[in-house]
């Protein structure tokens, strides 16, 4: 009757699958969602602090790289919803209840083929998110190190540190942009909830790209 079909529409859910797409699209809706973000607050900050302006032209400078970079978390939204819909299609078409429902010869041969497509698939995404992973942990340790320069600043009277942003590849050598404890920019960045908010939307950023790698481990 009715319960038995419920029952066997039930077993017919691939809830390794689900699972793992719903982590898939929380893990790429965080770094997309506060990474973007981030990168507007880190433009913020060059300008505000760092006294930071647009070059004028088609030079490549470090705004026009963070515009890039929004540009392709756009793209990097839009291929995981597509991707996350098609692992949900690969693992209905795949499971053993559906074998049953339609019959196994076919379902089988059709299941192998789209399985051994997609674990390619997933394993050169798994790849590529692993660089964007390894790529997002960069500005963390770069705020990492300032927000530890604000700190020191308020417990070691007297010190005098600087940031540079030359060290991090941000300006070109012949560029001199940094900001010193002792200058009044310097105490205004630390005292703000810009800072402090960038740093933690980077950091959840970072633990959504995990959660990426992770879902399409566990995939």
């Amino acid at each position: 009757g009715c319960f038995e079909c419920c029952i066997k529409c039930l077993g017919g859910i691939p809830y390794a699958s689900l699972i793992a797409t719903i982590l898939l699209y929380a893990g790429v809706a965080l770094f997309c969602g506060c990474g973007h973000e981030a990168l507007s607050g880190t433009v913020n900050i060059l300008q505000t602090y760092f006294e930071m302006t647009r070059s004028a032209g088609d030079v490549i400078d470090a705004f026009t790289l963070i515009d890039i970079f929004k540009y392709v978390i756009y793209g990097v939204a839009a291929a995981f919803f597509v991707y996350g819909i098609l692992l949900m299609v690969e693992g209905f078409f795949t499971t053993g209840a559906i074998k049953d429902l339609y019959g196994d010869f076919k379902i089988t041969t059709c299941g192998r083929c789209v399985s051994a497509w997609f674990i390619m698939l997933t394993y050169i995404f798994m790849l590529a998110w692993l660089g964007v992973t390894a790529f997002t942990s960069l500005p963390v340790y770069m705020y990492f190190n300032l927000w530890t320069i604000c700190r020191n600043a308020t417990v070691v009277d007297g010190a005098n540190l600087c940031l540079d942003l030359r060290q991090y590849g941000i300006v070109t050598i012949g560029e001199e942009k940094k900001v010193c404890t002792s200058s009044e920019s310097f105490i205004k960045m630390c005292d703000s909830n810009e800072l402090n908010m960038t740093f933690h939307l980077f950091i959840v950023a970072l633990a959504g790209a995990g959660a990426a790698v992770i879902a399409m481990v566990s995939h």
